[in-house]
């Protein structure tokens, strides 16, 4: 989604020290403001992301914002809607906001890169895409681009995977190796430069459907355009950010077809990962999870009357990722990314139902 308008909704061009009074007015009682004031204080991202403190006003103003995006009644909310805008979405969305004030604060004329990592189905997609209608609602241009657009044609997978014929992680699309690294990072770049009032340029987008489900890159007149000058760019993938291993024993150690992805791994930290200003990593609490939230959005597509996959389809492909998973998340959740930069790395913990812990991690590396 890309500089999508919001309903019913005229942004406007400062930062926040955006000016909030000028946006519509949030007319509530003095009790319903207190009884708010105490449930956004319970929301366990506070000391993560920075309590509402004087901004509060502005929280209320962007939660109905946001509740108008998800479809929601604001003020008949139920508990888990109340707890995805004001415990989850809206504290990330100020914190970006700050990022963003941080990243503008050095001079550079360039949009910030937030780098989301987050494994699959957990939620990235959603979260994506509020903030994408939450940063054009406050007056910001945004784009989103996600690792997966950077995958190889067809042409070019197929060839990766018959040179590495034995290795069962290198047969489909996914892993370190897969994808255009000059590609990704030549459109992270544009994509960054692009601050001309008017510029445009065209985003890669890869179509998953093609040549019977192996993939392969969307022809490029189907490729969405997006207009500068852009503020922010997000980010997004399942492996974004992961550290490769020291050397082959500790792959071998996990798995031995993931010595030669641990190798192809290390070329992304110097590539598309140096590109990221700020970093947004969910963590989870069991890898496990991933195959359990494949298989529930496989089922919900089986409802709908479209094709999914079985359990045991959904097994094997999830497989090809665990390997990954157990070699890359305990770095990635004890020290962050390793081309994070100082206080710029945000690490958010959520449960099987997507939302956010009582307990999170300790600090912002």
């Amino acid at each position: 989604m890309l500089n999508k308008p919001v309903r019913n909704y005229q942004p406007h061009h400062e930062h926040l020290r955006f000016d909030f009074r000028r946006q519509r007015p949030f007319v509530t009682s003095a009790t319903s403001n207190l009884h708010m004031d105490g449930y956004l204080m319970k929301g366990p991202l506070l000391k993560l992301c920075g309590a509402p403190g004087p901004r509060f006003e502005e929280w209320l103003i962007a939660g109905k914002q946001l509740a108008f995006q998800l479809g929601y009644e604001h003020d008949n909310m139920d508990d888990v809607q109340k707890e995805r805008v004001y415990h989850y979405y809206i504290p990330i969305f100020f914190w970006c906001l700050d990022q963003i004030a941080a990243h503008r604060d050095t001079g550079v004329n360039k949009a910030m890169i937030l780098g989301i990592s987050a494994p699959q189905g957990c939620g990235k997609t959603t979260l994506v895409e509020q903030l994408e209608l939450l940063l054009a609602w406050k007056g910001l241009r945004a784009a989103s681009v996600s690792i997966d657009d950077f995958y190889l044609t067809y042409k070019d997978q197929t060839a990766l995977a018959l040179e590495n014929n034995e290795n069962k992680l290198l047969q489909y699309r996914g892993n370190a190796g897969s994808h255009d690294l000059s590609l990704g990072t030549n459109t992270l770049i544009a994509l960054r430069d692009l601050r001309s009032e008017g510029s445009t340029m065209k985003v890669p987008r890869y179509e998953k459907s093609a040549y019977a489900g192996r993939g392969d890159r969307a022809d490029i007149s189907t490729w969405p355009s997006v207009t500068g000058p852009l503020d922010v760019i997000l980010y997004e993938g399942w492996m974004t950010g992961f550290t490769p291993l020291a050397d082959d024993s500790q792959a071998l150690a996990v798995n031995p077809d993931l010595v030669k992805v641990n190798r192809l791994l290390r070329s992304y930290p110097s590539t598309l990962d140096s590109l990221v200003d700020s970093w947004l990593v969910i963590k989870v609490g069991d890898k496990q999870w991933v195959c359990k939230w494949r298989l529930q959005a496989e089922e919900r597509m089986k409802a709908s009357g479209k094709a999914g996959m079985t359990e045991d389809q959904v097994a094997d492909f999830v497989s090809r990722y665990m390997p990954a998973y157990e070699a890359y998340l305990p770095t990635l959740y004890k020290k962050g990314p390793s081309t994070g930069k100082k206080g710029r790395t945000l690490i958010i913990e959520v449960d099987q139902s997507r939302s956010p812990t009582n307990k999170q991690p300790s600090r912002v590396l």
